[in-house]
């Protein structure tokens, strides 16, 4: 029997190459999907695959969508979206939606034990502490679709924990590698956008920008694998060939290479533990040439210095994080903030928001607003300033 799945953010970069994936595939059966806004690319996308229920977050998006598709059923809505989640009987689900957006329908599929393909990395970031909890609790599975995560996810496999000394992730340094603090001063939301490797969404790709992106995956890794902060490390590769390395207690190091793709580790996470061909050319080292790794520069790029900083304090202290880094990437793309700022207003809200332990999700959501409203709050200061 076809494994049913449901995508949630089925518009974006990683939701259309998941469909991609699909159509190439008698193994799966799409039985839902979702978007933020994206309407009429969203029931074109149902049409094609015959899906007859689809949800929108934005409601006046699914309004409008519940306007001109008469041949299914439109969900609206946070709530919209855990509904197609507990109403779909998917056995797996791909959480594709960006920030931290994706928690709630996170947690509403591992509440209904329901395998769980992660895409939105902020679900872990936010909640990795009680997301875990409930995955436990239900027996669901997290696979994770981060390029570098499910590349850990498989170097991992079959090797005794007690021999791994070191998780290592990989960067490509994003389109800034190599400049000073002072060379950033000025760049534009054009050249932040453009990125040497990895065609991507606006938001992660100026996360890639700041290497926040990469702060975000040291905290996401320590909850998939379990692994305190002094053995996850960071690499700059900017080839981005080598997608992550382990280190083993024999001094040997495994690593797990290929071209940058995101359709390999998007089947991985769809068909596991099987594999499925993708139509993707063998890598050929001899043409590569060479491979070369760097030191990350924390001081320039201070985004990934205060994610590590954060997730060794634990506690709400990510989520704080994570929510002022979404304001502020918002504002840098509207033109309203500089590149290098960025890490001044979650600076300033990691200052400002009080942080303490996770009771219950109602807790992320306090520390969540709050960071928001710190971080609009210096924004619109330096506006008007």
């Amino acid at each position: 029997m076809p494994r049913r799945l449901l995508i949630l953010g089925s518009t974006g970069s990683i939701g259309t190459q998941a469909l991609d994936v699909v159509a190439r595939s008698e193994d799966l059966e799409l039985v839902g999907l979702s978007a933020q806004s994206s309407w009429e690319p969203l029931i074109e996308q149902a049409n094609a695959f015959g899906v007859d229920r689809i949800a929108l977050a934005d409601p006046h998006a699914a309004a409008r969508a519940a306007e001109a598709w008469t041949d299914g059923e439109v969900l609206d809505g946070a709530e919209g979206l855990v509904r197609l989640v507990v109403e779909s009987e998917a056995d797996l689900v791909l959480n594709a939606l960006v920030g931290s957006a994706g928690l709630g329908p996170t947690v509403a599929a591992l509440g209904e034990g329901i395998d769980l393909a992660l895409a939105n990395k902020e679900s872990l970031v936010v909640g990795g502490e009680l997301v875990n909890q409930l995955a436990e609790a239900t027996g669901a599975q997290i696979i994770p679709v981060d390029s570098e995560h499910s590349a850990l996810h498989q170097l991992l496999a079959g090797e005794d924990p007690a021999a791994v000394d070191k998780l290592v992730l990989t960067a490509s340094g994003g389109p800034f590698r190599g400049r000073t603090a002072a060379e950033l001063r000025d760049v534009t939301v054009e050249q932040a956008l453009a990125h040497p490797t990895w065609a991507m969404g606006g938001k992660i790709t100026i996360d890639s920008a700041t290497l926040m992106n990469k702060g975000l995956e040291l905290i996401e890794a320590h909850h998939l694998f379990g692994t305190p902060y002094e053995r996850l490390d960071v690499v700059v590769h900017p080839q981005s060939i080598v997608h992550s390395m382990i280190q083993l207690c024999d001094g040997s190091t495994l690593a797990h290479l290929g071209y940058p793709d995101m359709r390999v580790p998007i089947s991985y996470g769809l068909h596991y533990p099987e594999r499925a061909e993708v139509p993707l050319r063998a890598l050929d080292l001899a043409s590569v040439g060479s491979l070369t790794f760097e030191a990350v520069d924390t001081d320039t790029f201070a985004c990934l210095r205060l994610a590590r900083e954060v997730g060794i304090a634990g506690g709400t202290a990510p989520c704080v994080l994570n929510a002022a880094n979404e304001v502020a990437v918002h504002a840098f793309l509207g033109g309203r903030l500089r590149f290098l700022e960025i890490a001044e207003v979650i600076e300033h809200a990691l200052n400002t928001v009080e942080t303490g332990m996770i009771h219950a999700f109602e807790t992320l959501y306090r520390a969540d607003r709050a960071a928001r409203d710190a971080a609009h709050e210096l924004i619109e200061e330096r506006a008007t300033a």
